[in-house]
């Protein structure tokens, strides 16, 4: 991406010339301008400036959180949230290093995101001064774009355009890198009201033209068996509605990716939910047969595909994307379509209407979808044991569907996607891409913050909760009130579900706790840590159940509670997701049982 450099009159609004302020004064007059109500933000030396110009507004609520992983998450799961720009802050070197995982995971599951660094002083830059890191050549691979800041009265343009960046097209992290000079440094800024670039492509959206979509609307109309496939672009762009009118209008069955959970209503006898490794049978069945494939706002991922070259094999594919780098990389398609999802579902929807579009005749179709629906639902077999698919379908049951649901990656992950359902677009916000683990705590807490009225949970792994469990801390201070359930089965439960199916159960470090006399619902006396412990050393509720008959009891009182709470749900080890393609497999050697 090009920067800006023309600002003439003639060509540009009229700018807005500020007092006189240090660096670090403006980098918080920026954020306010653009909106920004909470940043999560842990000093150092190289970012002190910063903090002590934060310290002086009311208008930007700073959040300390106990480490910068955790912070970063938080902004993550404040943007998932809301689709707004998240914003973290980090001082140089290891403070910097520690956003990478978040930077990453942004990347990857396209979510808009500020990441801003201290950094040394301008002159020690390449000399490997104290806590030095080239923060800026580290994250080029992870960012729609990076900035080191070498001259004070860039600051202005440089913060309006990331912002613009982070959430325009397809949404990303972006990193300032800002040294310490230049943020003590004077000067009079120049607040441009827009950004602009040398290349009109690059503030351009292209959108699909009427011909290209009276193309997908003739190869829906010639169809016996079509499938929707929607993805997380749909949630981007704020789709879900447009997504909905146009199923309905065709008549077509809707499957998301995981990152789509949501963009359609999995209550609507239309969705088949999600698909993928461990998605809904049908859901992989019907792609697996289908004629025509509809991709909206996904980008063909292997888990979501397997075999690519075995995938939706039967079908025409029509791919419409943001981001035309997105189209024939991993699969190739009959139709690609660069455009705004939103734009082309729309007009879709006006020229469907304008032509008097006639569903096919797909009863057939449906009724197969239909028996499969009823042959191979999500389940489980029941226990004298709590089972984790249990727990997580009775907070459903318990919530009635009302709540937002943060995840850690495992087996909880998986398993909170197939029993909670969601009818609503950003209430299941996860590391899908990246698969981070310690990601969901932090990501409930910068949820919570964005949504203070609506019940936010994470639903956590033993292992994945542990890595962050430092947020506790965060949530406490800050009175926080997000929910942690924690499936707790004393092991890396992902990883042993693979042992057990494709390296004869041999436990290669995944017993997490005391290997002599590991705990378990038979055995509580062995569960290591005691979660409820630890949270009380936090000033945060707990409480362990074991009983399937205290399971219900103890949900509604996490739920009841009005701060932070740590619900520890002993489960058996032994469970599997399931279904299960194995990795780079086809729907025919899916795993059901």
């Amino acid at each position: 991406m090009k920067k800006k450099t023309n600002t003439s009159p003639a060509s540009f609004p009229k700018a807005e010339i500020g007092r006189e302020m240090k660096g670090a004064d403006c980098v918080v007059e920026c954020l306010i301008r653009e909106g920004v109500d909470v940043i999560f933000a842990y000093p150092g030396g190289a970012s002190q400036e910063l903090h002590q110009s934060l310290a002086r507004t009311d208008k930007i609520r700073t959040i300390l959180p106990r480490h910068e992983q955790g912070g970063s998450f938080a902004a993550e799961g404040y943007a998932r949230a809301t689709g707004k720009v998240g914003v973290c802050m980090a001082t140089s070197g290891p403070g910097a290093t520690n956003l990478v995982s978040a930077i990453a995971d942004a990347y990857m599951d396209s979510i808009p995101l500020v990441a801003i660094t201290g950094q040394v002083f301008s002159k020690y830059i390449g000399k490997m001064a104290f806590q030095e890191t080239d923060f800026f050549g580290m994250t080029l691979p992870i960012v729609k774009h990076s900035y080191l800041v070498m001259d004070v009265k860039e600051l202005p343009r440089i913060f309006k355009e990331a912002f613009y960046l982070a959430r325009s097209g397809r949404p990303g992290p972006v990193v300032i890198d800002i040294p310490k000079d230049v943020q003590q440094a004077k000067f009079q800024p120049v607040f441009p009201p827009a950004v602009e670039f040398r290349s009109a492509y690059a503030t351009a959206t292209q959108n699909a033209t009427d011909d290209q979509l009276r193309q997908v609307l003739a190869l829906i109309g010639s169809a016996k068996k079509p499938v929707l496939y929607a993805g997380g672009g749909i949630i981007s762009a704020e789709a879900h509605a447009e997504l909905k009118a146009f199923a309905i209008k065709t008549n077509v069955p809707v499957a998301t990716t995981l990152m789509g959970i949501g963009g359609f209503p999995e209550s609507h006898p239309l969705s088949m939910q999600w698909f993928g490794m461990h998605g809904a049978a049908y859901g992989n069945w019907a792609v697996d047969q289908c004629d025509l494939l509809l991709c909206f706002g996904a980008r063909f991922d292997d888990r979501i595909t397997g075999d690519t070259s075995k995938f939706a094999a039967q079908a025409k594919i029509v791919h419409i994307d943001i981001d035309a780098s997105e189209h024939n990389k991993n699969k190739r398609v009959l139709l690609p379509v660069v455009s705004d999802i939103k734009y082309a579902l729309t007009r879709l929807n006006e020229l469907a209407a304008a032509q008097k579009f006639a569903p096919p005749d797909t009863k057939a179709w449906h009724a197969q979808i239909a028996t499969w629906k009823r042959e191979t639902p999500f389940r489980y077999d029941e226990s004298k044991h709590i089972v984790p698919q249990e727990a997580v379908q009775a907070l459903y049951e318990l919530t009635k569907g009302d709540a937002i649901i943060t995840t850690g990656v495992g087996q909880h992950q998986m398993w909170a996607a197939q029993f909670y359902r969601f009818n609503e677009p950003r209430r299941y916000i996860s590391s899908l891409g990246l698969g981070a683990m310690g990601f969901g705590y932090p990501a409930a807490l910068g949820a919570k913050v964005a949504c203070p009225d609506k019940q936010v949970i994470d639903i956590d792994g033993d292992g994945s909760f542990v890595m962050n469990i430092q947020e506790l801390a965060t949530a406490h201070i800050e009175k926080i009130a997000a929910k942690a359930m924690i499936l707790n089965n004393q092991h890396l439960g992902m990883v042993v579900q693979w042992e057990d199916r494709f390296y004869g159960s041999v436990r290669g470090n995944t017993i997490l706790g005391d290997e002599s006399n590991v705990g378990s619902p038979d055995n509580p006396a062995g569960l290591y840590p005691d979660f409820v412990k630890i949270a009380d050393g936090f000033g945060v509720k707990g409480r362990r159940v074991i009983k399937k008959s205290e399971l219900r009891s103890a949900i509604k009182e996490m739920l009841d509670h009005d701060g932070p709470y740590v619900l520890d749900v002993i489960v058996p080890y032994t469970e599997h997701v399931l279904p299960m393609i194995p990795a780079g497999k086809t729907v025919k050697e899916m795993i059901l049982k």
